[in-house]
């Protein structure tokens, strides 16, 4: 079995790996941390709460360690680039803890807070920074912040960053940091965007994939509810009065319907709270903070919220509405068993939902167990164009059919028309031996008017204002110019 002595760590780091409650490495930091020592880039994969950042952290400290550089004002000779203000919360309290006993600096900076406070720590320049991508750069920005002196940079949550919207930042960021630099991107899942944004940072890294991408973790038991949209509020009550002593996370699809929620639950006597992007950053930290203590037992988050979310007694994880990205899935149930303990994933799906439950079953390539309901009919998505009525369009609209005007001439004395369409001559033509053709033939079109108009001949009102403005002129010229 592989110690964390056996990874080449200093005794420094040993100890507070020890006092942190590590035992024994994690496929991710077993395979990782020898090859972050050794100074290469790396691509890791691996599924959440697996210790990511102690595969990082700790190889990435002993660098700074073993590296002499003097700290120059308005600096940080390493950075670590976290998409929310909660993950980048957890991982800077993870290194402060490792660095206690050295002479590093650590320093956070996410938005929400002031910035001045933020500048003002900067100024005799840090080991290590933690920040979220906006704040970042709003502080390069400012000349608050040098990121061209980084010698190590570290990309955590990397998928979550682009779903977010940051790869327009991370591409700024990756012209300013310096050269030549040791990077570790480290993400849950590896879609395509991932690949390129490696290009762009990464040089001939090493991969190193624990578990196959949208695989949850084994010790996660899974299930799935099904019911109608508006009986899920019901059901989730159901289930946390059968679990009311649990630590429990609810998902929620947007922000006001998490707050709908939660005030609902605290009216029912839950101790509830929520956390999403409308909340101040002090409201999210006394949110995590009461679920950490236990002083909230429901915590309802949005997707954004969840990847700072790393607390070791969240026993289940609920969806009450399912994720439209498949990979966000993943992320959600990954909050709960952390650290190799136990956990349960229920989710709640509504008949619309099903769509977005075989594409989660898909990507991880197994079937979720019904634990309630009736399973609806698949829905299958409808092709561009598709179920329209022949001889029509796409795009086209039927027009209503009005009634018919009395009296109108539209049709008459006009003979039926043949499928044939129009003669050599251009005429319709007129199916043989009717009736129609011989009673009556197409009445002559009346000849058009000459285009253009004669001029019109001024009315009785006009020729009058005309004299009398004539008249006026003619007084006005026989006035005395005293």
């Amino acid at each position: 079995m592989t110690t964390f002595e056996d990874l080449g760590l200093l005794p420094v780091l040993l100890g507070t790996a020890e006092t942190a409650g590590y035992e024994t490495p994690t496929p991710i930091q077993r395979d990782a941390i020898p090859v972050a020592l050794s100074g290469e880039d790396i691509i890791g994969l691996a599924q959440t709460g697996t210790g990511k950042t102690a595969a990082f952290g700790l190889p990435l400290i002993q660098s700074l360690l073993q590296t002499e550089h003097t700290r120059a004002p308005k600096t940080t000779r390493s950075l670590i680039i976290a998409p929310t203000r909660e993950l980048v919360t957890q991982i800077f309290q993870n290194l402060l803890h490792h660095v206690r006993k050295t002479h590093l600096r650590i320093e956070s900076v996410i938005g929400g807070v002031g910035i001045n406070g933020q500048a003002r720590r900067l100024e005799r320049g840090v080991d290590i920074l933690v920040a979220t991508p906006g704040r970042l750069l709003d502080l390069v920005n400012r000349g608050a912040l040098n990121i061209g002196e980084v010698r190590f940079l570290v990309l955590d949550e990397a998928d979550q960053m682009l779903d977010l919207g940051f790869v327009h930042d991370l591409r700024k960021i990756a012209r300013l940091v310096g050269q030549p630099r040791q990077t570790m991107l480290f993400s849950a899942t590896m879609p395509k965007s991932i690949e390129e944004l490696a290009q762009k940072f990464l040089t001939d890294p090493v991969s190193i994939a624990v578990s196959r991408p949208g695989k949850s973790a084994d010790n996660i038991r899974q299930s799935v509810h099904f019911v109608g949209a508006r009986d899920k509020t019901t059901l989730l009550k159901d289930l946390l009065i059968e679990r009311r002593d649990d630590v429990s996370l609810v998902f929620m699809a947007t922000k006001h319907a998490s707050e709908r929620l939660t005030k609902h639950l605290l009216e029912c006597g839950y101790k509830a709270a929520a956390i999403h992007g409308n909340k101040s950053q002090g409201q999210r930290e006394r949110a995590i903070r009461g679920f950490r203590e236990g002083t909230v037992k429901v915590l309802v988050a949005t997707d954004i919220a969840a990847r700072g979310i790393d607390i070791q007694g969240v026993t289940h994880v609920y969806n009450f509405n399912l994720p439209d990205v498949p990979e966000v899935y993943v992320h959600r149930i990954g909050r709960t068993a952390r650290a190799g303990a136990k956990g349960e994933a229920i989710t709640l799906c509504a008949p619309a939902e099903i769509r977005l439950l075989r594409a989660i079953e898909k990507l991880m390539k197994n079937a979720i167990p019904v634990a309630s309901g009736e399973v609806p009919e698949d829905q299958p998505t409808e092709k561009r164009g598709g179920n329209r009525p022949a001889g029509r369009k796409a795009g086209s609209s039927r027009r209503p059919a009005g009634p018919k005007k009395s009296g109108s001439s539209a049709n008459k004395g006009k003979p039926r028309r043949s499928k044939g369409g129009r003669s050599k001559d251009g005429r319709p033509k007129t199916v043989a031996g009717s009736s129609a053709n011989a009673a009556s033939k197409p009445t002559p079109r009346p000849a058009r008017k000459p285009e253009g108009k004669p001029a019109a001949r001024p009315s009785a009102q006009n020729r009058r204002t005309t004299s009398r403005h004539r008249r006026s002129t003619s007084n006005r010229a026989k006035a005395p110019t005293g």
